[in-house]
């Protein structure tokens, strides 16, 4: 049976999912210092990243409207699956959400749902293709998302933030810890709550202990083991490989994907960021 992935730009599409016609990205809009950058394929999020420091502002997103995903599900083929990031950081799953309802008024003999990833960045690349695993094998609609609804729920998502300045812009940390992270060259082991919320882990004073913090955490996990580990990185391969490199000394992953952040995961991750989900 025949099926389409489609997911919004924050899911870090890998380039072997870049040129999959299974797959297909929805995206969000960028807007900085007056200017407003479509998080498609021919951003160039370097460009991005720049005007955003330099940029005194604070700078927005916007999602993608129910109509781009309804669109995005005319065109689709088979069983369709949709996958956003977490539905407390965005009101791109609503938009999708709304979607999938007109769309079951005008096709209702078709099979759609939409995942709330609770996640972000590499937590979605490993949804979708857990989803193009599953439905790739043969399995019934209904036992492909009844499977990944569960992987969902088991799903983990750390990340390193180097450089906090969107952060600060944008009012995610209050004057007195913009001004302590800054002078201090603090480094912030985030991660996400079962629900999709950002939470707080610990913190570092190099980006070296930072990625051990992390790993740390991820070892002291004992749902990672036999897990394939994704990692998503801004601007910084070589970052990515240490953190895989320490992974590999501490922990028990089968394996590793790592892909560069587009976008909507570079407004947030910024230059340096590294997002782990496994």
């Amino acid at each position: 049976m025949s099926f389409s992935i489609i997911a919004d730009s924050c899911c870090d599409f890998t380039p072997e999912m870049r040129t999959d016609p299974v797959f297909r990205s929805i995206p969000l809009t960028i807007h900085v210092g007056g200017a407003d950058y479509v998080d498609n394929q021919n951003l160039d999020t370097s460009l991005l990243i720049c005007a955003m420091s330099q940029s005194p502002d604070a700078s927005s997103t916007s999602c993608p409207s129910p109509g781009d995903y309804l669109e995005a599900f005319r065109n689709a083929e088979g069983d369709i699956y949709v996958v956003t990031l977490s539905a407390l950081l965005s009101g791109s799953h609503n938009s999708a959400w709304q979607a999938m309802r007109l769309f079951a008024e005008e096709q209702p003999e078709r099979n759609v749902h939409v995942f709330n990833s609770c996640s972000a960045s590499a937590g979605e690349v490993l949804l979708a293709q857990k989803v193009h695993e599953l439905a790739s094998s043969g399995l019934p609609f209904s036992q492909v998302v009844a499977q990944v609804e569960r992987v969902v729920a088991e799903t983990n998502t750390l990340f390193v933030l180097e450089n906090l300045d969107n952060l600060r812009k944008n009012g995610r940390l209050t004057k007195v810890q913009a001004m302590l992270t800054g002078a201090l060259r603090i480094k912030l082991i985030m991660g996400s709550t079962p629900e999709g919320e950002i939470c707080k882990h610990g913190q570092a004073l190099s980006i070296k202990q930072a990625l051990t913090k992390l790993v740390e955490i991820m070892a002291a996990d004992k749902n990672h083991k036999g897990k394939t580990l994704y990692i998503s990185q801004c601007l910084c391969p070589d970052r990515a490989q240490q953190l895989w490199d320490l992974s590999k000394k501490h922990c028990h992953f089968s394996g590793v994907v790592i892909t560069a952040t587009r976008g909507l995961s570079s407004y947030y991750a910024n230059s340096g960021g590294v997002i782990a989900a496994y």
